[in-house]
């Protein structure tokens, strides 16, 4: 009876599914671009930003940092409508942790052109920052660009992260 119990346990066990992490990166760490302030990490996502559809939906995306806040990569979280999108935590800190981010920042776009961040920017900008805080990965800002690359928004320059 025990052998047969081991044999079950053998086959069990081949419908787990392995879980690996992988991390390529083909710029040196030479190449890399340094966020010095927040009009940087603006730059930086407005030219990343799909400008034919700025106007049109809500999108969020996140830098990775490493400790000299040189940025290891740019993703992409969500994908909305109109007038919001859905911002997973875990989806976030997955990219942070497998990226070997130190930091993070993030930013969506207003289509509005409003840059006015609304209570759910804000509180989402907080759970974000909790999870960060329980990782020791660090969010940096919260940006919220508009159609005009002149306007945007940081939450860190304005006191709120």
């Amino acid at each position: 009876m025990k052998s047969t119990q081991s044999i079950q346990q053998t086959v069990d066990f081949l419908h787990v599914a392995e879980v690996t992490l992988t991390y390529l990166t083909k710029v040196k760490p030479s190449d890399r671009l340094t966020v010095k302030c927040s009009g940087d990490a603006h730059k930086i996502f407005f030219d990343s930003w799909n400008q034919n559809t700025i106007e049109q939906k809500e999108t969020f995306k996140m830098l990775l940092l490493n400790r000299a806040n040189k940025v290891l990569g740019i993703t992409t979280i969500s994908e909305g409508g109109l007038s919001g999108t859905v911002t997973d935590v875990r989806l976030i800190y997955q990219y942070a942790i497998k990226g070997n981010a130190c930091g993070i920042i993030i930013a969506h776009n207003h289509p509005s052109g409003n840059s006015n961040p609304s209570e759910s920017d804000q509180k989402i900008t907080q759970k974000i920052k909790e999870a960060g805080n329980l990782l020791d990965i660090q969010l940096l800002d919260h940006i919220i660009l508009t159609p005009e690359k002149e306007i945007f928004r940081s939450l860190a320059d304005e006191g709120q992260i």
